[in-house]
């Protein structure tokens, strides 16, 4: 299969490894793959900027506000230009059922931003301020980490890529270790990842968690889904799929 342009709109880069399976096989395929994060403080962004040079991926920052992610004109139209400029055969965000319970900050009003810019791309929106921009067909969607997936993706023959993009991003798994170790007991990270506590760092336990879920959520919808992968990632398309025949 040809590859195609595919856009992750990330809201703080992490889901850049998230869907690092799906990411590298359009690269490989010979698509164009890009990143746009919408928040990203800047002790990440170089941990970011390497995660997509393992992936194969470019990644730029939208640079909006921490805490106020809004619907306000400058915010979709920052969306808005990168969408025109990309022009994006497929675009993967934020799972619209998944955000409204999901408490980390701005994830809602991102997934909002997103879906409307996506629409304002396609239409009279904004042609003065984004000159040479011309508006560009609605991508087909696909959510991560659904609440009720429809897809799943084979990322064994890049699961050591996506793992190398895992180590990367070390602010997140120190971020990660420090919140974890506030609200979950000894014993249940112990669980988790057996010597959990005597791993040297916040970092090292951080990428140990993260590595953790990742094979468990890969395994979880492979071979415990009964299905024809050993490891997968999962997605739900909006809206049905144009299929030219039924495929097995």
């Amino acid at each position: 299969m040809e590859g195609n342009a595919l856009l992750l709109v990330a809201n703080y880069g992490s889901e850049m490894v998230e869907c690092a399976g799906a990411l590298a096989l359009n690269t490989q395929a010979g698509g164009r793959t890009h990143v746009l994060v919408l928040l990203a403080r800047p002790q990440a962004r170089a941990d970011l900027e390497q995660a997509a040079r393992v992936i194969g991926c470019t990644v730029e920052f939208a640079d909006l506000p921490y805490g106020d992610v809004n619907l306000s004109y400058e915010q979709k139209r920052r969306l808005v230009e990168t969408v025109r400029r990309f022009r994006p055969d497929i675009v993967l965000m934020q799972d619209p059922e998944h955000v409204w319970h999901d408490l980390d900050p701005d994830r809602r009003m991102g997934m909002m931003l997103t879906l409307e810019a996506l629409a304002l791309a396609g239409r009279d929106f904004a042609r003065d301020d984004l000159r040479g921009l011309d508006p560009c067909p609605l991508p087909t969607i696909y959510y991560l980490w659904p609440e009720h997936a429809n897809c799943l993706v084979d990322v064994s023959a890049v699961w050591d890529l996506k793992l190398r993009a895992a180590q990367c991003i070390g602010y997140q798994h120190e971020f990660t270790a420090q919140v974890l170790e506030q609200t979950l007991t000894r014993e249940s990270l112990e669980a988790a990842v057996p010597g959990y506590w005597k791993l040297g760092s916040p970092r090292q336990r951080g990428l140990a968690l993260h590595l953790a879920r990742e094979r468990a959520s890969a395994l979880y919808h492979g071979l415990g889904g009964h299905g024809r992968f050993a490891v997968a990632e999962t997605y739900r398309r909006e809206g049905h799929f144009a299929l030219t025949r039924l495929v097995p």
